[in-house]
């Protein structure tokens, strides 16, 4: 089987990554194969799907022209530094380039230990796996930077986590790459000037090629995040961990641990068990993204000039993210309510409406899908919330030209609401994989009304919320 690959991160200086294939497992079986995605890359989908496509895909057969390698990267994990984490169960196998040229890496996720394993064991159980493609999938559907799901494969052979066995797994991502902050912090708490100059250098040439400098670099990236977080906040997406070796210079959502799609709204929601702290709250995140370039841009100011100057310099550019993610959050959440371009007069109109759903409960995406079927009022614990904002609403909807179109685009209709997700989990651990698959289907056209999925689109029961998500390590 043909994959054309490319590997120019492995070319760069050995001290950028740890050289080594994947490990191989006892009786790898296919889960799934992303059609989809593989068309877009120009992949042979019987091939990927065969045998051999399987062995690939759980590590026991390196094909031709990878050079599988593990990444090196620092991180700031809830504030702290790491001065060494590194890939510590993926392996990225090379570059595909699709036939437009986009260029992609492929990962395996759960390959084996590496060397930046710190004592782990390098594997993935199913639970994590099988999350991590339904969520990134949902993300892309919902029309929002993210890695991809291109397969992924049962091991046959156990992991250990919390004391218990657990069947083992490994998923094929994707992503434009995966240089992260902390891949610059490894190298800056180093002192090693050579180093940061070649990544910036490869950086701004695989993502931001009309860019020249580090402050080009730094300027790229912090638009691209600010445009990021605002996505996130506009569907009711909390990551739950994001640490600076989350955070993707490419402008991505990466690493599906502990994240979780909102049922009822509040600004001070966490579900990640690992945030004790609500470090990474639903409302934290802006200022945690802009938290995170600011360790990007501590990393930058050596390559920036000297002195004040450069502070001064990167100071400057990181100045430029509240102002870009507001704008792209009033946009997107303009949108939601009808408005086709919202301005800053709107924005007492929508934050009213939020803090009344806070107030009340209300579902988050069930509300703003609501504001266009005429169910919204439905979803609040106190129906007179909603009554004394809605006129409001409707004089405004009066100057736009098509409201009910606008809503219907930015507003989903399905989310991965948490208890179906760990429905679907527990359903693959006994052996049954439809619902994995039927949550898919579902998902890849989110804004469309089925009454076939209409179980997916209910908010979850009292017994049925979950207000915990765990770390997939």
């Amino acid at each position: 089987m043909h994959l054309p690959f490319e590997n120019t991160y492995a070319r760069l200086p050995e001290k950028f990554f740890a050289a080594l294939p994947p490990s191989p497992v006892e009786d790898p079986r296919p889960i799934a194969v992303n059609h989809a995605l593989a068309k877009r890359l120009g992949l042979d989908c019987d091939a990927l799907e065969s045998a051999e496509g399987t062995a690939i895909f759980a590590g026991n057969l390196v094909p031709e022209g990878a050079r599988p390698i593990a990444q090196a990267y620092a991180g700031h994990q809830f504030g702290g530094f790491v001065p060494q984490l590194g890939d510590g169960r993926a392996i990225l196998l090379g570059e595909l380039v699709a036939p437009d040229g986009a260029r992609f890496d492929l990962t395996l996720k759960g390959a084996g230990r590496t060397p930046f394993s710190r004592g782990g064991d390098g594997r993935a159980w199913l639970g994590p796996v099988l999350r991590e493609y339904v969520l990134s999938e949902a993300m892309a559907a919902l029309g929002l930077p993210t890695t991809r799901a291109l397969a992924c494969v049962t091991t046959g052979q156990p992991v250990y986590r919390d004391g218990a066995q657990k069947p083992g797994a490994v998923i094929a991502r994707l992503a434009a790459s995966h240089i992260r902050v902390g891949t610059f912090e490894y190298f800056a708490a180093r002192g090693d000037m050579d180093a940061l100059a070649t990544l910036c250098r490869y950086t701004l040439a695989r993502h931001y090629p009309d860019g020249e400098t580090a402050r080009d670099l730094l300027a790229a990236v912090t638009a691209a995040q600010a445009k990021l977080v605002a996505g996130w906040m506009s569907v009711g997406f909390i990551h739950g961990v994001m640490n600076t070796d989350n955070c993707a210079l490419s402008g991505e959502t990466i690493d599906y641990g502990p994240c979780a799609f909102m049922d009822e709204y509040h600004p001070k929601k966490v579900f990640s068990s690992i945030d004790a702290r609500g470090r990474y709250a639903y409302a934290n995140q802006p200022q945690i993204a802009l938290w995170n370039l600011a360790q990007l841009g501590s990393c930058l100011l050596p390559l920036m000039g000297e002195g004040e100057a450069a502070v001064e310099a990167a100071q400057a550019v990181l100045d430029g993210f509240a102002p870009t993610y507001q704008a792209a959050w009033l946009s997107r959440m303009g949108r939601k309510i009808g408005l086709a371009q919202a301005t800053e007069d709107d924005l007492p109109l929508i934050e009213s409406l939020l803090n009344r759903m806070a107030t009340d409960a209300a579902d988050f995406t069930r509300t703003f899908r609501g504001l266009s079927t005429g169910t919204a009022r439905d979803e609040f614990t106190e129906p007179q919330a909603f009554d004394t904002w809605e006129p409001g609403w409707r004089a405004r909807l009066e100057r736009e030209a098509d409201p009910a179109a606008v809503m219907a685009a930015a507003n989903p209709v399905r989310i991965p609401r948490n208890h179906r997700v760990e429905d679907m989990i527990a359903a693959a651990v006994d052996g049954d994989f439809a619902p994995f698959h039927r949550l898919n289907a579902a998902l890849a056209a989110p804004f469309t009304p089925d009454d076939s999925f209409a179980d997916l689109e209910a908010a979850p029961s009292h017994d049925e919320r979950v207000t915990r998500t765990f770390c997939g390590t």
